[in-house]
């Protein structure tokens, strides 16, 4: 396998990630690239911004080396030394039993829970908090955790995040409330190796996967298509091979946020010889230029709909049946192709802005009973 001699310096806590030259964000969100030979950062303007939709600042060590005159390929000159042998890997770390059974309660203070008990009610939300252990932190009065758990039911880490109990959106002023468990109890060592967050829903091996930029998105999307295993990676860029190694054999749908679906369909494809990937370019095609610059995901439209209408009738299939024919034949989607062509003009939208959502979950019940 080929070597690279300068990559992004990996996450090894915030002390690795430094405020954008060009963003000027208040929170570290910046990664620099470093030299694998001496372990040492090229200047504090060559490095990637994770903020890709809203900044997206990404000058590569070939860029600087360019635009000072410096060969690209010349070593700098170094006394002759062996090349360091590379240390065996730490043992991951996790989180103590206690700290993660302390966090389950506490519910009825919980901004995300005031949130989504508005949605779906007491039923729902308490279902939902059982599926992905949505528990309570007082980080910040009211604050969210999502906890990352393995397969093997060990807690990697968890991401502590405040939410406004009214609108559901994150807090960001007067600065982005996000924090992380590890960080918080300032473990000596902590050997952090983050997972999918829902990851510990793998262990039902019939359902397709759907993936997710944020927790949230992939919680209240559980409830309008619950077809899928929804998961959540936390942000554009954190969709790896690290943490897809645990799709292997799997069939994924990812479903970007507006903006990204450029991003996840070059690593869909890298990806491939994991799991079989798709990339939905539903909210691409369908949302207008306000709803782009905004950046919203999957949930800031389903949310637009009471989730009772995705809710899947019973429906007997015969040999003859194709899949438009009961398309055509079920009420939640009639007109469809109609409604379609007139969302193609923005002047037509409504409040009843994508419809083919509402199609989603059927199309996949088809499709999985029939077995395609």
């Amino acid at each position: 396998m080929k070597e690279h001699k300068y990559i992004l310096e990996p996450y090894k806590g915030m002390n690795t990630r430094y405020h954008c030259p060009s963003c000027q964000q208040k929170e570290k969100t910046f990664s620099l690239y470093i030299d694998t030979y001496t372990g040492e950062h090229i200047h504090p303007t060559v490095g990637r911004c994770n903020r890709e939709s809203n900044c997206g600042h990404h000058y590569t060590p070939k860029q600087y080396f360019h635009d000072n005159n410096i060969s690209f390929d010349t070593q700098q000159p170094t006394l002759c030394k062996s090349r360091p042998v590379a240390s065996q890997p730490k043992p991951v770390s996790f989180i103590p039993i206690e700290v993660f059974k302390a966090s389950l309660q506490g519910h009825e203070t919980n901004h995300f829970v005031k949130y989504l008990l508005s949605l779906f009610g007491e039923e729902v939300t308490t279902e939902l908090i059982s599926r992905y252990f949505i528990a309570t932190s007082k980080y910040w009065k009211g604050a969210t955790v999502f906890w990352q758990i393995d397969t093997q039911g060990k807690i990697r880490t968890g991401k502590i995040m405040l939410y406004d109990p009214i609108t559901g959106k994150r807090v960001k002023e007067p600065f982005s409330h996000i924090n992380w468990v590890h960080k918080v109890l300032n473990q000596p060592g902590y050997e952090l190796k983050q997972c999918l967050f829902g990851e510990h829903l793998l262990i039902d091996k019939a359902k397709p996967v759907a993936i997710v930029e944020s927790e949230k998105t992939a919680i209240i999307a559980s409830v309008y298509l619950p077809q899928f295993i929804w998961l959540a990676v936390g942000s554009l860029t954190n969709l790896n091979a690290e943490k897809c190694t645990i799709l292997k054999g799997r069939s994924v749908s990812l479903f970007p946020d507006l903006n990204g679906f450029d991003k996840w369909s070059k690593m869909a494809k890298e990806l491939s010889h994991f799991a079989s990937f798709s990339v939905s370019d539903l909210l691409e095609r369908k949302a207008i230029e306000k709803e782009r610059k905004k950046g919203l995901d999957l949930a800031d439209f389903l949310v637009c709909y009471d989730w009772r209408q995705f809710v899947i009738k019973p429906v007997e299939h015969n040999k003859s049946t194709t899949i438009l024919d009961e398309l055509k034949d079920t009420s939640i989607i009639q007109n469809i192709e109609q409604q379609d062509r007139n969302l193609d003009n923005p002047a037509n939208r409504t409040n009843d802005q994508l419809p083919e959502l509402k199609t989603l979950a059927f199309i996949f019940e088809w499709m999985y009973k029939k077995g395609g």
